[in-house]
């Protein structure tokens, strides 16, 4: 099917910036939550470990997040993700048009709906991502090497602890910079979503996010949706 009209009219302003995207094979299209998002970092991470197969793949890449240029510039330094492939909204203009959950919206503002969000309120799946990251899963990759995490439980899958410990180091980053990240609180719910496109701009994968630390369906291994896309 016919990928949204919304994001076919963003991508043909990118190609004036971007002009490689009309060449691909696939375009794999993110949108980002706001840049300090943890979710944003988490998200970019990921798919910083994968960018050598997507080129190799003909697949591009192409992150759309809510920030400024400053937080676009702390984000790409802070996570690697390659400068060219994200553009950066003040605000999520394209994030509404494609029907993106905006997060709960309470009376109390954005700050006490993203707490309630954290605590799994109108976030389906959080409590449970939260508790991954403590107890270890043996059937995502491992994600530092640390002679604690192979004491405490080996190598070569995620340890007990070690994925709360990257989601503590991105939190350090971006509370240490917040008004680089962040430059107003009204989007701090705002969740983002996925789209996978062939060269004929037919929509072929899709997700929405659904909650905090939901910007996949399948969170031990976020881009399992490209395994049969991407060569090795």
């Amino acid at each position: 099917m016919k990928a949204p009209k919304a994001l076919l009219d963003r991508l043909e302003k990118i190609a004036l910036e971007l002009p490689s995207i009309g060449v691909s094979k696939l375009k794999l299209v993110v949108l980002l939550s706001q840049l300090g998002d943890f979710d944003s970092i988490e998200y970019a991470q990921a798919l910083v470990v994968e960018l050598p197969k997507l080129q190799k793949s003909n697949i591009e890449l192409i992150a759309i997040g809510i920030g400024s240029k400053d937080s676009a510039e702390r984000f790409c330094s802070y996570t690697g993700f390659p400068k060219q492939y994200l553009f950066a909204d003040s605000e999520p203009i394209i994030h509404q048009e494609l029907g993106l959950y905006p997060g709960l919206k309470i009376a109390g503002g954005p700050w006490l709906g993203l707490l309630l969000m954290c605590a799994g309120i109108g976030s389906p799946g959080t409590l449970k991502e939260v508790l991954r990251g403590y107890s270890g899963d043996r059937s995502a990759p491992q994600r530092l090497d640390s002679k604690m995490f192979e004491l405490a439980g080996g190598n070569g899958f995620q340890r007990p602890f070690e994925l709360a410990t990257v989601r503590l180091r991105n939190m350090v980053e971006v509370l240490g910079a917040w008004s680089t990240y962040v430059k107003t609180d009204k989007y701090l719910t705002q969740r983002g979503g996925t789209y996978l496109l062939n060269q004929n701009n037919e929509l072929i994968y899709e997700f929405k996010d659904k909650g905090i630390l939901g910007f996949s369906e399948t969170m031990a291994t976020p881009l399992k949706f490209l395994e049969n896309y991407l060569v090795n």
